[in-house]
Formats: structure tokens, C-alpha cells, sequence
């Protein structure tokens, strides 16, 4: 009896220490799997970043908010003006307008890290295939994660129901599109954004070109491979990044996104004493003590009552 109750003390104590441990992993930070943000690096302040042959402005009435650069070529290839630009012009050398900032460095680098940026996106897995060829986008609500789509003959995405992105809550949830050819959006479409997903968690890879339709409404950072078309009206909270072509403009409103940090409404967390762990873990070791202090308590008693006999 002696051997049998020493092998159950032990187990006892055993069990009491690993579930200890079970709990201190389970109040202990768990990392989600999920995709992480597209880093643009350098080209994160860019609204509007072209190749060649340039950017125009038809009716010179676009507004933009946030910084515009091309390159290569010269930025007399740039077809607007800073009254029109909140934010900077950068130019790679002295052929723009007056006000425009010369910094060919800076937005040579830019141009390289949104190389970098979009080979990451294309690379991005797992892919969810949206089967269709027109309109694969249309009347989709959809969560994070990465989404791949092909051409369509008439639009990626009609005005007769819009795309919609759903956060789940999640400030930080990203959405990832990968267009295996291009991306078109019909006139009056729009894309939406509900429970907390924002722009600047959205992107878009687009193989070849993006053009959106008039007065459609567009959310996300674009970036494609050759050119990017606003037509008239359009407005973009994103970005209009074109690789290799020209970005083409017609009274449109592009605004660059933000990301908004949570409000967490401030608590009040009753102080624990100073055991040496994490204030997380606090609670699982009084645990352990408590649990070992009634287990050493038990022992004894019976440890006097053999005794007694």
C-alpha cells in the first residue's frame, strides 16, 4: 500500500504541474494564422506611380491626396500640376512643372520596392479561385485572405451588385486579389467595405492592366504590370501603381489610404504578485501553488494518521 500510494502521490503532483503548464499556455497569446500586409516600403506615400510614356489628366480637373512620381522618362511626362496634388510631385529631373521636388533617387527606389511588393502579392497563398468569366467579383461578400481571378469579356465587376469585404472585426484583416490578366470594373460599380476592413488592407495584382469604369467606386491599392485608366468620375480610396505603363486620368478623386488604429476602451487589471512570471501567466501559478499547497496538505494528514496508528 505504502509503494502504491507513493506512485499516486507522484502522479498527483505530475498531473497538477502539467495541466499548470496546459494553463498557462492557453492564457498566453496565441498566434492567428493570417496574411500579413503588403510592405510597399518607399512607395507607400505614392498615390499615383507610373512607367512611361507619362500621366495625363483629361480636363486637368483630377484632385489627388498623397505623393505622384515616374519614372523613367522625363517628368515632363507628368500631366499635372500641385494645385491639384496634396502632397508632393517628385520628378526625376528638371523638364516638369516648377513646383515639382527632383529626387530621382527616391523615386527610382519607389518604383523598385513596388517591384518587390508585387512579386510578393503574386505570390501570396493559400489562393481561392473565383470561378466565372464575367463579373467574378459581383455580388461576392467576401473575408481575408487571397482571391484569384482571369479576364473578363466585359467586366471583373458589373454595377449590378458590388463586391463587399467583410473584416470580421478585424481592423488588420488583408485582401489580397491576384488578376491572372487584367482587371476591369464596370461604370457605377463599387466595391465595399463592412465590420471594420480597411482600404489600406486591400491590394490588387494585376498582370497586365486595370481600368475602371466611370463613375465606379474603387477601394485598394492597384498594382499592375502595364497601365492603369481612371475613366471619368471615377474615385479610388487606393492607389493607381503602374510598373512598366502610363497611368491615365479624367476628372477622378484618388485618395490614399489610412489605416485607422482600434479605440480600445482602457481597463482596470487587479495587480498580482510578483511570482517572476509574465503577468499573463500569474494567475495559472497560483494555480500551482495552491493546487501543491492542498496536495502537500492531504499527504500530511495522512502521513499523521499513519503515524497514529
Amino acid at each position: 500500500m505504502e509503494i502504491i500510494n507513493k506512485k499516486l502521490v507522484v502522479g498527483i503532483l505530475i498531473t497538477t504541474f502539467t495541466l499548470g503548464l496546459v494553463g498557462i499556455s492557453i492564457n498566453s497569446p496565441l498566434a492567428h494564422a493570417a496574411q500579413a500586409t503588403v510592405d510597399l516600403k518607399t512607395a507607400e506615400p505614392f498615390a499615383i506611380l507610373s512607367g512611361i510614356p507619362n500621366i495625363t489628366d483629361a480636363g486637368g480637373a483630377s484632385v489627388i491626396t498623397g505623393n505622384v512620381g515616374m519614372s523613367p522618362g522625363p517628368s515632363s511626362g507628368i500631366g499635372l500640376i500641385c494645385t491639384q496634388v496634396d502632397g508632393i510631385i517628385y520628378a526625376i529631373d528638371g523638364t516638369g512643372g516648377s513646383c515639382f521636388t527632383v529626387n530621382s533617387p527616391l523615386v527610382v527606389t519607389a518604383k523598385d520596392d513596388l517591384t518587390a511588393a508585387y512579386t510578393d502579392t503574386a505570390n501570396r497563398t493559400p489562393v481561392t479561385a473565383l470561378v466565372g468569366a464575367d463579373n467574378q467579383l459581383g455580388g461576392q461578400t467576401l473575408t481575408a485572405g487571397v482571391y484569384s481571378f482571369g479576364h473578363a469579356s466585359t467586366a471583373n465587376l458589373t454595377a449590378a451588385s458590388p463586391l463587399t469585404l467583410d473584416a470580421q472585426n478585424d481592423p488588420d484583416a488583408v485582401f489580397i486579389f491576384q488578376a491572372s490578366s487584367d482587371l476591369i470594373t464596370a461604370s457605377n460599380s463599387v466595391v465595399l467595405l463592412i465590420n471594420e476592413a480597411q482600404s489600406c488592407n486591400v491590394f490588387w495584382q494585376v498582370t497586365s492592366s486595370a481600368t475602371l469604369g466611370t463613375s465606379s467606386s474603387f477601394i485598394g491599392t492597384i498594382m499592375a504590370l502595364t497601365s492603369i485608366g481612371l475613366n471619368t468620375s471615377a474615385t479610388m480610396d487606393g492607389r493607381a501603381l503602374a510598373r512598366n505603363g502610363a497611368v491615365t486620368l479624367d476628372h477622378n478623386t484618388i485618395t490614399i489610404p489610412v489605416c485607422t488604429a482600434p479605440v480600445v476602451a482602457p481597463s482596470v487589471t487587479p495587480k498580482l504578485p510578483n511570482t517572476g512570471f509574465a503577468p499573463e501567466q500569474n494567475s495559472n501559478v497560483l494555480w500551482i501553488i495552491g493546487a501543491s499547497a492542498m496536495i502537500i496538505a492531504t499527504l500530511s494528514f495522512f502521513v499523521r494518521k499513519k503515524r497514529t496508528f
